[in-house]
């Protein structure tokens, strides 16, 4: 009991001891910290800072090769330029001198020859005079032809004419227009009405098309379903005057092609018509049309062919297989791992633990 009094007497003295130790032991852990963490960081920007220089004496020495072989290739480029350009300035020097000997040489024989030039420019005066003349009369020629075809044009127009014209023509009992008792001879056009024949108004002739259709009724009438009548001659008389329609529309409009039912219109195998238009359609689609087959050993003996996203052509991606602060042993710079200058602490493992009132790390 005495024992117990005075552990409970010394309760307040013995908190604050241990508080005391523990903020202690909290600062000193923390510049022990700062410390290591200030070496780390120095002895990793050496490390750094030498694998940095490394490569950049190899990127020089790279730059340096390569550009050695670029001046090297330029220079033999300007060598080969140059010796062309010599050679072609040499064959150019060469054909202005034979060009140069044979001009003077035909200057001196036929330019500055007398006679010669005289019997050419005689013989050139000929030929010309010779082909004067003959494009003359091949105009002449030509402007008669063309004079002759605009008669014949305008005599044909006048016929036409006279033909569209020969109602006016006069009778025993009417006198024409042209034909006026007012004057003292009739009129040129009423000699040529007299001679031309009236213009008469040809009936359009309708094709017959053989079409198997149904649906035109004009298809209908052969030797097996109606008997069809041989088409009569026309008749030679004149267009009736006054509100009456043309033959070809009147039967247009009588002969109308027949408008056929639903059952008619469509075909029998219309259904296998639209599963074979929608079978084409998936068909077109589908991007790969072999059938999967899940339980079978089709696809046993095929290659694997892996994707685009999960390989490369140096080595396979490693997302989603490998985690991204994965170690690799054969990229460190040297075997051994970093030594720490102080001894470790036993403090530190519990470091960024909370405690709780009683002392007990939770």
């Amino acid at each position: 009991m005495a024992t117990l009094a005075r552990l409970q007497a010394r309760r307040l003295a013995v908190g604050h001891q241990y508080y005391f130790r523990n903020s202690v032991v909290d600062a000193f852990r923390e510049k022990e910290n700062a410390a290591a963490v200030k070496i780390q960081s120095w002895f990793r920007g050496c490390q750094i800072r030498a694998y940095l220089r490394h490569l950049s004496r190899s990127a020089e020495i790279i730059q340096k090769w390569w550009r050695s072989y670029l001046g090297r290739t330029h220079y033999q480029l300007i060598v080969k330029v140059a010796y062309y350009t010599m050679k072609m300035n040499l064959y150019n020097a060469m054909a202005v001198r034979i060009q140069r000997r044979w001009r003077g040489y035909k200057v001196r024989k036929y330019l500055f020859n007398y006679f010669y030039f005289k019997e050419y420019l005689r013989a050139v005066s000929e030929t010309n005079g010779a082909i004067r003349e003959a494009l003359e009369e091949f105009a002449e020629m030509k402007e008669r032809e063309e004079k002759k075809a605009n008669l014949e044009r305008e005599e044909k127009k006048k016929d036409y004419q006279a033909r569209k014209m020969h109602y006016l023509l006069s009778t025993k009992q009417i006198p024409g227009v042209y034909n006026s008792p007012f004057r003292k001879e009739p009129d040129p056009w009423e000699l040529r009405l007299q001679k031309a024949k009236p213009l008469t108004h040809r009936r359009p002739k309708v094709k017959q098309e053989n079409c198997t259709d149904p649906a035109n009724w004009l298809a209908c009438t052969s030797a097996r379903s109606f008997p069809q009548s041989e088409i009569l001659p026309p008749i030679n008389r004149k267009q009736c005057q006054g509100p009456f329609r043309d033959i070809t529309d009147v039967l247009e409009q009588r002969y109308k092609p027949l408008e056929s039912t639903l059952w008619v219109a469509e075909p029998i195998n219309e259904l296998k018509l639209a599963r074979e238009e929608l079978r084409r359609k998936e068909w077109v689609r589908n991007i790969n049309d072999n059938t999967f087959l899940p339980f079978a050993s089709y696809n046993k003996n095929k290659k694997y062919i892996p994707s685009i996203h999960t390989s490369s052509k140096y080595s396979p991606d490693s997302y989603g297989k490998q985690h991204f602060r994965a170690e690799n042993p054969r990229k460190w710079i040297c075997d051994k791992d970093f030594q720490t200058v102080l001894p470790s602490f036993d403090l530190f493992c519990k470091y960024g633990k909370l405690y709780s009132k009683a002392g007990q790390i939770v």
